[in-house]
């Protein structure tokens, strides 16, 4: 799902964590992309970062910023990539599509049925977000059936794992952090909390020390620090 409509309600805001955040640092900004009005789901293939527009999937690469493929495919939540294959969410269902010429080789139900947010791949499974739910499924690739649930205390947009780290991005009215969550109890450990009004619709580590994280109705991608500067 994109996310758009991220006003907090009394029903809806964030549960205290009792985590002090420290502000996200922001090292480069990307974007606006030509021909896209949002960015939602992100991903990063080791050498390219791929992000999520609407109507295509546009990659471009993180030293340069320079666009370097365009697949016009349905591409409306969250990305991610398995060391061959991208994996996008498209309305009800995640497509698995081949890079090199933009073909859907494959797709499975996503278990949202439309109500998904981010995506991205880690031990054999793909990771899914399901935002207003404040869920993360883990499910199997081939099928989409669930394997296991972890709960969060905030809206889920975009999710990553980093050196065996489980984080994801949060968006509810101005605010938004990317905050560590521990994979078994969904407790938070650590937050990144980003400037006012700046969003994080989809996430992905570059397996490094960076953070990729869409913008939404910015159009941008922003590279985050993951780790706090020495």
């Amino acid at each position: 799902m994109p996310i758009t409509d991220c006003s907090p309600d009394s029903a809806s805001r964030t549960a205290p964590t009792g985590v002090p955040a420290r502000p996200a640092e922001i090292v480069r900004e990307y974007g606006p992309f030509a021909g896209a009005r949002t960015v939602a789901g992100v991903t990063h293939d080791g050498q390219r970062v791929w992000a999520a527009t609407g109507a295509s999937l546009v990659a471009f690469d993180p030293a340069s910023g320079e666009t370097t493929r365009t697949l016009g495919l349905p591409c409306d939540a969250g990305t991610a990539f398995d060391g061959q294959h991208l994996y996008q969410i498209a309305e009800s269902r995640i497509d698995k599509i081949d890079p090199a010429t933009g073909a859907v080789v494959a797709s499975i139900p996503a278990p949202g049925k439309g109500a998904d947010s981010g995506l991205t791949w880690a031990e054999g499974s793909l990771w899914v977000g399901q935002y207003r739910d404040r869920k993360i499924h883990q499910i199997d690739p081939a099928t989409g059936a669930i394997r296991r649930t972890i709960e969060s205390n905030a809206f889920v947009t975009g999710v990553t794992w980093v050196d065996g780290e489980l984080w994801h991005g949060t968006w509810e009215g101005d605010a938004s952090d990317i905050r560590r969550i521990d994979p078994q109890s969904g407790a938070v450990i650590e937050r990144l909390q980003m400037p006012a009004g700046t969003g994080v619709s989809g996430l992905e580590s570059d397996g490094a020390d960076l953070f990729y994280a869409g913008g939404g109705e910015s159009g941008k991608v922003r590279a985050v620090r993951r780790s706090k500067a020495a």
